[in-house]
């Protein structure tokens, strides 16, 4: 890998992840860690230009069908793509369809830019992780052969014990804080070969005395009631999060957000 690399523009695919949540600006918005990288990247390369396709919810057939060709025909420098989680957390799920789907995507988009960046998704530690944890392995196994086999780099953050901190995650329990997104961020900067901001970022946080038991089973009602049962009630009746939902930044633009 290059060091200080200086890329001159940034496409990211995927889902919620990538769109940013739950990275909440004042205005309503999502910022995330795509948000925080480009902005980096443009503070070293003048009119330095970034798109994000993801949008919330999305599945790796939907990746492809609506985000690969567009990035494709964008050409960029950079590409990131962080898909199939979603997949591997429906009550059924084709493991080799999210396979062919994801190998569809990479091998159409690591020859129409410079670096394709792959990731292992971060995990939460908890009892949803432990019932879906099979399905993700297999998922970061297949994205570890497609990296190796199309050049890409993968981004390891499943293995940052940072990132499975329930302190890292927002109260849905399933996206990343801002702090969580900070952290992605400087990874996927190191990973490009830039030098670290912060070399620290997979230092899990201090210890803190764990909340107690009435306020534990009052977040847990909590979580339930606003999240957990209407993402089963998504799940049951085959609706998404995103559906309507343009993506995030769609064209590939000069970059001109909020500094870092």
């Amino acid at each position: 890998m290059q060091k200080n690399p200086s890329h001159t523009s940034l496409v990211a695919l995927g889902d919620s992840f990538t769109e940013g949540m739950s990275d909440l600006l004042p205005d309503g918005t999502y910022r995330g860690w795509a948000d925080l990288l480009a902005a980096r990247m443009a503070a070293v390369a003048p009119g330095f230009r970034y798109a994000n396709l993801a949008v919330r919810g999305k599945l790796i057939g939907q990746i492809v069908a609506e985000q690969v060709d567009v990035a494709v025909a964008m050409r960029p420098d950079v590409i990131t793509l962080v898909g199939g989680l979603n997949d591997t957390l429906r009550p059924k799920c084709d493991m080799g369809r999210v396979r062919a789907l994801l190998t569809e995507a990479v091998e159409r988009l690591a020859p129409a830019c410079e670096q394709l960046v792959l990731m292992r998704s971060p995990g939460r530690r908890g009892p949803v992780l432990e019932r879906f944890r099979p399905r993700m392995e297999e998922l970061f196994s297949v994205v570890d052969e497609l990296a190796e086999r199309h050049g890409a780099v993968v981004v390891d953050l499943y293995g940052a014990e940072s990132l499975s901190d329930p302190r890292m995650w927002d109260v849905d329990r399933l996206h990343l804080t801002a702090e969580g997104h900070r952290r992605v961020a400087e990874a996927v900067w190191q990973t490009l070969g830039y030098a670290p901001e912060d070399a620290d970022w997979h230092t899990p946080m201090a210890m803190t005395p764990p909340p107690g038991w009435v306020n534990r089973r009052i977040a847990d009602v909590r979580f339930a009631r606003q999240h957990l049962l209407p993402w089963i009630g998504r799940r049951l009746t085959g609706r998404s999060s995103g559906d309507g939902l343009p993506p995030k930044r769609p064209e590939l633009l000069p970059y001109e957000g909020p500094a870092t």
